[in-house]
């Protein structure tokens, strides 16, 4: 049962990769829970078992989208405590009409826009078409700050489910078993969060003060490795050595020019994390940000090691 106590949260983009987690994590800790879906992915077979799920779990739904009259989305943002948007793609830099609704109605205490990836701040040297989803991501938190907003940024870093499943392999549905290729020399560290946990993270931290005006950051400590540390970690559990085909950078950045959208974005993210190591060159800065797994000891996250257990 919902519980009035608890902050009111809406998700926008509930039904999208990350969202429909989220939105699950929100209504099994008894917030009470609203996900702004379109009456045509109500109506959509492919989404309807996940709409069913999330009336199971006593969620409401409220019909709309990001591009609704300014004063429809007032009207809608009025019902609740709490806005989390995990929109993803073109709808990102249409969060600005969000923002703008959030300032209009007044009652929001906390505002987490979609980022669940690197710490928008600390990437240096992306690449195109990786570039550009950052700085529209990095000019959503100057607006949000602007607009004397609060706010919590979510960084989560990797999707376990991305890139654990295939060790980020092109077109593989299943880890390889014969040879792996690693992009720059596989030394850069990279951090991988599970899907469910990234979301009872998020969630633990609407309702709390040290997470008010910071960035959340997950770094869950058996959780960061190195491309060749993962490809060890491979091996041992499979009792089989893999032939290894190392990318240098010059080859990726090429590949990344001749490869054709939406292929080359996920290779320029790959570039940022697994050449760049975007995702650990900083420390983080206690004034304006916090780690998730020290903030929330008693969450017991699934470890990249326990991941990899279901694909041996």
């Amino acid at each position: 049962m919902a519980d009035p106590q608890k902050s009111k949260i809406l998700v926008i983009g509930g039904t999208g990769y990350i969202g429909k987690f989220i939105v699950e994590a929100s209504a099994k800790a008894n917030h009470p829970t609203f996900a702004l879906v379109r009456e045509t992915t109500v109506n959509d077979p492919a989404k309807g078992k996940l709409i069913q799920n999330f009336k199971n779990l006593g969620v409401t739904l409220l019909y709309g989208d990001l591009n609704d009259e300014h004063e429809s989305l007032v009207k809608v943002i009025k019902k609740v405590d709490v806005v989390i948007s995990t929109v993803a793609g073109r709808p990102l830099p249409d969060q600005t009409k969000l923002i703008a609704a959030i300032k209009a109605a007044g009652n929001v205490k906390r505002f987490l826009p979609s980022e669940f990836g690197n710490d928008m701040d600390n990437v240096k040297d992306a690449v195109e078409p990786a570039k550009s989803v950052i700085e529209s991501k990095a000019q959503i938190r100057r607006a949000i700050e602007a607009g004397g907003i609060p706010y919590t940024y979510v960084s989560c870093n990797c999707f376990a489910g991305y890139f654990l499943p295939t060790l980020a392999q092109p077109d593989a549905t299943s880890p390889p078993r014969d040879k792996v290729i690693i992009l720059g020399d596989g030394n850069a560290k990279a951090i991988f969060a599970e899907e469910e946990d990234i979301s009872t993270y998020t969630i633990r931290a609407v309702d709390d003060p040290r997470t008010l005006n910071k960035v959340l950051h997950l770094r869950p400590p058996r959780n960061i490795y190195s491309f060749n540390e993962l490809v060890a970690l491979w091996e041992k559990k499979i009792g089989k050595a893999l032939g290894k085909v190392y990318v240098p950078e010059d080859k990726l950045l090429n590949d990344i020019i001749e490869t054709p959208f939406p292929q080359n974005a996920i290779l320029a993210i790959e570039h940022s994390v697994f050449v760049k190591g975007d995702q650990t060159s900083f420390e983080i800065e206690p004034s304006i940000g916090v780690e998730a797994s020290e903030l929330y000891p008693d969450v017991e996250y699934t470890t990249v090691e326990d991941y990899l257990d279901q694909f041996v």
